[in-house]
């Protein structure tokens, strides 16, 4: 298990060397017709099964439904590979185009970028050691020290509920220190915990008590100065369901077909 998570941690860090391109967004356009010829997208490659890094390669959900979104508009994908907390400013600099990372939809978020229509409701839950008896719940974290993304809900939900908070740049680095004890529990995407589990984290870690529903829901973001760009990847997202495209992305990263 702990080799399993250096190995994706380590992957994870290598992943910001594979980026190709550094140029604004600005330079991926067409002269002549103003058509977006290249979207750039960031993400935070640490992400199971949303996005992370495998065999030196960017895979997962977003990464899938990006490309995807990406050949409805005619438009190559290329992925950046930032912090989760560089994504938004990187985003109103222009030095991406989209955001793809899992990223609620929140109010404080929507007043500085534009979300798309959401694409996926996930929850937040706790996760702890399998010999842990005590931590059964979110109401059980008070006076803990729990770990959790930087600028994730997950941060809030944990301090809401009286932890003292670690904040990780990688969920990877969150998964190590729960289980060399640095931490008593984690707070992060249910989704993610689920896709962790399966993948042999169950063997020393545990999900315990119920999730806490995300308020909003998983979206991709754009500039609020390109109301064309939210536009175009509203109707490819919409295309993608109504084609089967989106649904077959689902089952073949979280097992089972979209409720929505």
């Amino acid at each position: 298990m702990n080799k399993k998570c250096l190995a994706l941690a380590a992957a994870a860090m290598a992943a910001v060397t594979l980026v190709a391109g550094c140029g604004s967004s600005a330079d991926k356009k067409d002269g002549a017709s103003g058509e977006q010829k290249t979207l750039v997208v960031g993400m935070e490659p640490t992400f199971p099964p949303f996005e992370f890094t495998e065999n030196d390669k960017y895979i997962g959900f977003d990464i899938d439904l990006a490309n995807a979104i990406g050949e409805k508009m005619g438009s190559k994908v290329e992925v950046k590979s930032l912090g989760f907390d560089a994504l938004i400013p990187a985003l109103r600099s222009g030095q991406i185009d989209m955001i793809a990372s899992g990223m609620d939809a929140t109010p404080e978020r929507q007043k500085q970028v534009s979300f798309t229509d959401p694409y996926f409701h996930d929850g937040y839950s706790v996760v702890v050691r399998k010999d842990n008896t005590t931590i059964n719940g979110f109401d059980d974290l008070k006076g803990r020290t729990v770990g959790s993304q930087v600028g994730t809900k997950g941060v809030d939900l944990a301090t809401e509920a009286g932890a003292t908070v670690k904040q990780y740049d990688a969920n990877s680095q969150g998964w190590m220190e729960l289980q060399s004890g640095t931490c008593d529990a984690v707070v992060i995407n249910t989704s993610v915990a689920l896709y962790y589990m399966k993948e042999g984290g169950d063997k020393d870690l545990k999900i315990v008590g119920d999730a806490k529903k995300a308020d909003a829901g998983i979206a991709m973001a754009v500039s609020k100065d390109k109301p064309e760009l939210l536009e175009k990847v509203n109707k490819a997202l919409a295309d993608l369901k109504a084609d089967g495209t989106y649904a077959k992305l689902y089952k073949k990263w979280f097992g089972v077909a979209p409720k929505e």
